[in-house]
């Protein structure tokens, strides 16, 4: 990733807009220059392993991104930076040009607007949908505030308005626990839209859903994608194909190519690191 010509460089001390960036922890998201995330020269290692090898990465801001690449690519490392569940040995990482998230604490990072989906979708399985994301909702969670919380009218209509886009509205009242597992993923994904997050990080979404239930689930990436930035790690390249606005390929930490789905696929690198011929 080459960083725009706009942006001042991030490691300089000496650069009199440095001040702009570099040093900021935290603040408004400022996404004037049009990118939402910015990974520069990020290195993980584990136990001498290297899990990313200087990692540049760019998102724009209201794009719907998908990572590819094989097992052992980085691509679960690279998400465990960028919500601060692991620290880089090296290189800086950016939510708009002036959060820092290498300074910050995973709750931190989630407050300022980056809400992640694992691959196995965690819900509370005794509570109702509905009451799991009235848990989730961007609220004061201190215990007198819980105590005595009652929710307002629009609060009650942003839960609808999630039901209805997650499709579990008919679901409302039954328990977590009872749903299909692709009903949980859509659960879990509207506890995160509960939170009025501006980046989601979706880790194999639709890994064990019915085709139906895949077909769904692109149809709601689309239409989150209208408010939200999505990066989506993902082995299924038929739903790949149907949502991705840009296509990264990582390998051994990197990134080996990138741009459409159809580009990558017809990349000589990818072909023999990944897709196989």
């Amino acid at each position: 990733m080459t960083t725009p010509s706009t942006l001042p460089d991030a490691n300089s001390q000496t650069s009199g807009n440095a001040a702009n960036y570099g040093h900021v922890v935290s603040g408004e998201l400022d996404v004037s220059h049009g990118q939402i995330l910015y990974l520069e020269d990020i290195t993980v290692s584990f136990d001498g392993f290297r899990s990313l090898n200087k990692l540049q990465l760019s998102i724009t801001d209201g794009e719907l991104r998908c990572i590819i690449g094989p097992n052992g690519a980085g691509k679960t490392t690279m998400m465990d930076v960028i919500t601060g569940k692991t620290r880089p040995d090296s290189g800086t990482v950016f939510f708009g040009q002036t959060i820092d998230l290498s300074r910050m604490t995973e709750p931190e990072i989630a407050a300022a607007g980056i809400g992640r989906k694992f691959q196995k979708p965690t819900v509370f399985e005794a509570m109702s949908v509905y009451d799991n994301l009235e848990l989730a909702m961007k609220a004061d969670k201190t215990v007198w505030a819980s105590l005595i919380a009652r929710l307002s009218g629009e609060q009650r209509d942003r839960i609808a308005a999630t039901l209805a886009r997650i499709r579990l509205t008919s679901e409302a009242h039954r328990p977590a626990g009872l749903l299909s597992h692709g009903q949980k993923q859509w659960l879990e994904i509207g506890m995160l839209l509960m939170q009025e997050p501006r980046l989601l990080l979706l880790d194999e979404p639709v890994a064990g859903m019915t085709d139906s239930e895949t077909e769904a689930t692109a149809e709601l990436f689309l239409e989150l994608a209208r408010n939200h930035t999505l990066v989506v790690v993902e082995h299924d390249m038929g739903f790949v194909e149907s949502i991705a606005d840009k296509v990264t390929v990582l390998h051994e930490g990197s990134v080996l190519a990138e741009g459409s789905l159809a580009s990558v696929q017809a990349n000589e690198r990818v072909i023999e690191v990944y897709l196989g011929r």
